[in-house]
């Protein structure tokens, strides 16, 4: 009994700290970048992102989520015809919006 108990903290305790969102290929292109670095960018639009926040009742850890929401704003900006996502809310129960930006020539890696 202690062994099934043991193993189902292990196997809760990975999930909460494990990515489940992978980023496109096209995704892979679109960079993550604040506000101040779009001067000049041309606005493509708004993602909404939306991955769990929670794991039966327990929360996960915020840096799964924020990579996670990321990676959806990235994916998403790709089929947006974008080059760069900025985060335009906070995290909100799993939630954030990205503005989607075309930038071309102008980033600064």
């Amino acid at each position: 009994m202690r062994l099934r108990i043991a193993i189902a903290v292990a196997g809760g305790a990975l999930a909460l700290s494990c990515s489940w969102v992978k980023v496109s290929e096209r995704g892979q292109a679109i960079r993550v970048a604040r506000a101040e670095e779009v001067a000049g960018c041309v606005a493509k639009g708004r993602a909404h992102a939306q991955t769990t926040d929670r794991v039966l009742i327990f929360a996960r850890r915020r840096e799964p989520v924020r990579s996670e929401l990321e990676s959806l704003a990235r994916n998403e900006a790709a089929l947006m015809g974008g080059d760069t996502v900025v985060p335009a809310t906070g995290i909100e129960r799993g939630r954030q919006s990205f503005d989607v930006f075309a930038c071309a020539g102008g980033r600064s890696d």
